[in-house]
């Protein structure tokens, strides 16, 4: 049998393992509770945000005549300060936030991706310049360093999906150059260059594959990180530009009738709270799915 034809068995045997494998991390998703949970949240506050243009009217359609007005029948949430009703901003400011996340952590992942794999697997004097500019931005806070390029950039959607996702890019850099560093050292790396397999093809069958589950779990928790990233940005009136719903924003607006009408800045809160508690329950039950010594632990 020829090396040719001995390297095609094993990506085959290989392919036929990853169905039973899902299959197996989804099993183990589903048993645990607080992920179900999360799953429950997500899906109900990313259906309705979809669904918002069918559901609800105009978010910024102002009535002076029910400025703010209590949680009612007519208004579930009440209304702000120009009488907008929450319930329907809060709501549209889903689609926001959730555009805002999914963005950031997109850009992200297309950037820290490649050049963690890169330094990790050149090493040398690459590895070392790459990790030193990593260094260089891990020195600030990410939300300080979203901040500073906002405050540069300017305020908008675009801009905040970049100071967003520019911060979270040294957290894929390091988690897939660690990954990289050991991958590159097993034994099926040293047979795939044994059978001649360059470097192009090593890193993209074998190297980036077992990549995966860290950056997927560390995705689902960097979602929610984005998010609360982009409602403090929100919160500080450097991020979307009113009268544009999101969750930050509004929350902004309502800090100043916190004490007499606590309804304008709860809600938005609250939902902020929910999807970030409902991003880290799911990564964790993620972690735990993924994990190839969960199914020994039983």
């Amino acid at each position: 049998m020829s090396p040719s034809t001995r390297a095609s068995d094993t990506d085959k045997g290989v392919r036929s393992t990853i169905p039973s494998a899902g299959r197996s991390a989804w099993d183990r998703l589903r048993r645990r509770r607080t992920a179900a949970a999360g799953l429950v949240v997500l899906g109900m506050l990313l259906a309705s945000s979809l669904a918002a243009p069918l559901l609800m009217g105009d978010p910024d359609a102002v009535d002076f005549a029910a400025v703010l007005q209590s949680p009612s029948p007519a208004h579930p949430l009440g209304t702000d300060q120009l009488g907008r009703d929450l319930l329907t901003r809060v709501i549209y400011g889903g689609r926001i936030s959730f555009l805002i996340g999914a963005l950031a952590v997109l850009l992200a992942l297309a950037a820290g991706i490649p050049v963690g794999v890169i330094s990790g697997y050149a090493g040398g004097t690459v590895d070392l310049l790459v990790q030193r500019g990593v260094d260089l931005l891990l020195a600030f806070p990410g939300f300080l360093l979203a901040l500073t390029l906002i405050a540069v950039l300017g305020v908008g959607v675009t801009n905040v999906v970049v100071s967003v996702a520019v911060a979270a890019i040294p957290v894929y850099v390091r988690l897939v150059r660690g990954a990289t560093l050991v991958i590159r050292e097993q034994t099926y790396i040293e047979a795939a260059r044994a059978l001649g397999a360059g470097d192009r093809a090593i890193i993209l069958r074998h190297v980036l594959p077992n990549c995966l589950t860290p950056v997927i779990v560390q995705s689902t928790l960097q979602l929610g990180a984005a998010i609360l990233t982009a409602a403090g940005l929100g919160f500080l009136g450097l991020g979307v530009r009113p009268p544009t719903p999101e969750w930050g924003t509004m929350l902004g607006e309502g800090q100043t009738y916190l004490l007499s009408y606590w309804f304008i800045a709860t809600f938005p809160g609250l939902a902020i709270f929910l999807v970030v508690m409902a991003f880290n329950l799911v990564g964790d039950g993620l972690r735990d799915a993924l994990d190839p010594r969960a199914g020994a632990r039983g």
